[in-house]
């Protein structure tokens, strides 16, 4: 599997903090190591939520200059980061700070788009399950708003990263099948699909996979998008080019560093790093937002799946990710911003642990509300919602974690039903992986509600992946995700969660 020895650099971006991980590849050997860590924090202004993205890349600059100090033979970097929000160029100048996917302007762009396009037909074409900020809905509000004038590129947050580092406007495919204006269909898909290396660490990664294709000009024209802004689509692994010499010598690379892609959706990358030993394993991805889902080698397209609002995002190796997304942790941490508001010192570890004890009835609710999407005061949001839905309301911090923690448990369940009912798979283990594999009682809930084992890990699943596809793409590392995946099992072990009563 693996050739020869050598580090590489994962920018990985969640929606609440960045962090920058070297990782080395060698013989049986993958080690990860943080050289930055810093908050990701959305700004608002008069004119609604925004990233501060010039932060965000100034500290891109000083992770990478850490990483090179530590490392001065680097072999590459690449960057992750979550998906759907992008930013309007023209030329080389950024039209404005890119809006947050939850700030509240796209709903005149759903509006706009079914009037064009029923979700039906969107579907039928990209296969992507209705979320209210999908990119295509925030073009469409864009372009009601004249965001769209003078503007002569679109680019995904990790793919504008890219070009202010190395000067090249691409797509990253995986991350460019959020925008739901990617063409998907069974059996002509892009990519390369499974292997023929299970359990061998000897596949080729070439199988006959069905996934995303291109950009879908069609679609694009009947929402009044201008095709122009869209960048060359690139696959996981392709080079996408070296740093700009001025990016070069502020980070202090003396050598040429190349910027390769990778699964730039976050989840994408946190997928390649699930060490899944079969086809009869399900993944969640748990972090501010929760993947639930299956990793197929064709979407599933049928009406079924649609009404039950399920998600056909591209993967590497033209693999493609059927999953639901589930409102995930955020709950958690806003109520955390919130008690923190309010003056009111709550430690995480602690309201959890009191929550695990909780022995009478727990409240469950719909995690995935619209009304919990946006920033707030979430445990008053909770409790109303509680209150309008004729259910027991937490009546105290600890009761609300514990509702929290137990309604995630209760949605990852139906969704894995679902999931494997709508796409054929018969689920036999569950594995967890991002920041909620350490939470044991959200692992534990899951395996009793589900009533199959978890296994829970590794954590930094997502700059893993990132790390495991440069390593193939530098020579470090071959094979197919699987072949991978073996490194990543031998690497990081997993606690295993039984089934309790």
């Amino acid at each position: 599997m693996v050739r020869s020895a050598g580090t590489v650099a994962a920018i990985d971006l969640g929606a609440s903090s960045g962090r920058v991980m070297l990782g080395h590849v060698g013989h049986n050997e993958l080690r990860l190591r943080p050289v930055a860590r810093f908050p990701n924090l959305p700004v608002r202004t008069i004119d609604g939520l925004h990233w501060d993205i010039l932060d965000l890349y100034r500290n891109v600059l000083a992770g990478l200059h850490s990483a090179v100090r530590e490392e001065p033979g680097l072999r590459s970097a690449a960057v992750d980061s979550w998906a759907v929000d992008y930013a309007l160029l023209s030329g080389q100048r950024m039209l404005g700070n890119p809006f947050h996917y939850r700030d509240e302007r796209t709903a005149a762009g759903v509006d706009a788009t079914h009037v064009l396009v029923p979700h039906a037909e969107l579907y039928a074409g990209n296969g992507l399950q209705f979320l209210p900020f999908n990119t295509l809905y925030q073009l469409a509000a864009e372009r009601l708003a004249g965001g769209l004038d003078g503007a002569d590129t679109m680019m995904l947050i990790p793919d504008l990263l890219g070009f202010w580092l190395t000067g090249e406007r691409v797509a990253e495919r995986t991350n460019a099948s959020t925008t739901g204006l990617l063409t998907v269909s069974a059996g002509t898909g892009h990519g390369t699909g499974r292997g023929t290396g299970r359990g061998t660490g000897r596949g080729t990664g070439r199988g006959h996979g069905s996934g995303h294709g291109e950009w879908d000009e069609t679609l694009i024209a009947r929402l009044g998008l201008p095709r122009s802004i869209f960048p060359r689509l690139v696959d996981p692994g392709s080079r996408i080019g070296s740093l700009l010499p001025g990016v070069a010598h502020e980070i202090g690379a003396v050598s040429r560093l190349d910027l390769v892609a990778v699964g730039s959706h976050d989840t994408a990358s946190a997928v390649v790093a699930v060490p899944m030993r079969d086809e009869n394993a399900a993944y969640i991805s748990s972090g501010t937002w929760s993947l639930v889902g299956v990793e197929l080698n064709s979407p599933v397209l049928t009406e079924e799946s649609r009404a039950a609002n399920f998600t056909n995002e591209g993967g590497v190796d033209g693999r493609v990710r059927y999953l639901r997304n589930v409102m995930g942790l955020w709950l958690l941490s806003e109520s955390m911003r919130s008690w923190d508001l309010e003056g009111v010192a709550f430690e995480l570890p602690f309201l959890l642990a009191q929550a695990a004890q909780v022995t009478g009835p727990v409240t469950v609710f719909d995690v995935d509300d619209p009304a919990f999407l946006a920033p707030g005061d979430m445990p008053d949001r909770i409790r109303e919602h509680c209150a309008g839905h004729g259910l027991a309301v937490p009546a105290t911090p600890v009761d609300l974690v514990r509702s929290i923690i137990e309604s995630l448990a209760t949605k990852y369940a139906s969704t894995l039903r679902a999931a494997g009912e709508l796409s054929g798979t018969s689920i036999r283990t569950v594995h967890i992986v991002g920041g909620g594999s350490q939470n044991e009682l959200l692992c534990q809930l899951t395996a009793n509600l589900t009533g199959l084992p978890v296994l829970a890990g590794p954590v930094e699943a997502t700059a893993i992946g990132n790390v495991l596809i440069q390593a193939r793409a530098q020579g470090l590392a071959h094979g197919s995700l699987e072949a991978l995946r073996m490194l990543v099992a031998q690497a990081y072990s997993p606690r295993h969660y039984e089934p309790r009563a």
